[in-house]
Order: C-alpha cells, then structure tokens, then sequence
C-alpha cells in the first residue's frame, strides 16, 4: 500500500469514527431533546399528540383555574394564538395572569398541553428570547425600550 492510500484509509477510517460517535450521541439524547414553540407555532406546525415539548407566551388574563388539590389549568398566549395548559404540582411564587411563562411538558390532543413544570419570569425584565421576539413581531411587546 502506498503511502497516500494509507493516509486515505487512516482518514476515511477516522471520519467513520466520529460520525458513528455523532450517531451514538444523537440516539442517546433523542429523548432530552426539547423544541420550544410558542402558541402560534404550535398551531402552524401540528406535532404529534404526545410529543415532548416546551411553550412559552404570557398567561391569558382571566384564565387561571384551580381545581381540587395542585390542579391547575390556564392558557398560555401570544396574542395571537392560545393553547390550553393543565399542570398538577405547584406553581412558582411569580406566576400570574398577564406574566410571560415557560411550560414544559407533553401535547394531549388538539389545543390541549399537559405540562411537567411551569417556570415563571424572574424579574421585568426577564422574557424568553423566542417569546419577547413572537411578541415584537405582533406588536405587543411591552419589554424595556432601547
């Protein structure tokens, strides 16, 4: 063998390598790996019932619901779209209605979202990046002006 075909083989043998290491890696987290959407996106991109999620957008005025025990159900918007969400567990000391929220969690069926947990803004200031940007697009952010 040559030495440019030993070269050849030693690189053809290394790019193996690492795409099987990708490949291991991409099977391993499939499960961990979380898309956001907002509202809107939800109801544009129609994903499986049962697929892990996250959603992120402001509580809808007037719509938080308690029900017996942690029960809670809410909906979740963007002005333009909504999507309603149940949660059984507590909710953190900053969620309300008109407050920007992230939810993760698992579609249950046609505008419906069950939620794992609900992570709430931390300060005024606070958005997520995804949702501040759906927001200033429909006009209704109400963020810190630069």
């Amino acid at each position: 063998m040559t030495r440019k075909g030993k070269r050849l083989t030693l690189i053809s043998g290394a790019l193996a390598a690492l795409g099987l290491a990708a490949g291991l890696v991409m099977f391993a987290l499939r499960d961990n790996i979380v898309f956001f959407y907002t509202p809107t996106q939800l109801v544009e991109k129609h994903p499986a019932p049962g697929a892990r999620l996250r959603i992120g957008g402001l509580v809808k005025q007037g719509s938080v619901v308690k029900g017996e025990g942690r029960d809670v159900s809410f909906v979740i918007t963007d002005t333009a779209k909504e999507v309603a969400v149940t949660y059984t567990g507590l909710l953190p000391d900053l969620f309300r209605e008109g407050q920007g929220v992230v939810a993760d969690g698992v579609l249950a069926g046609e505008g419906r979202f069950r939620a794992d947990s609900v992570l709430a803004k931390h300060d005024e200031r606070y958005m997520p990046r995804d949702v501040a940007e759906a927001l200033k697009k429909q006009g209704v952010w109400q963020g810190e002006k630069k």
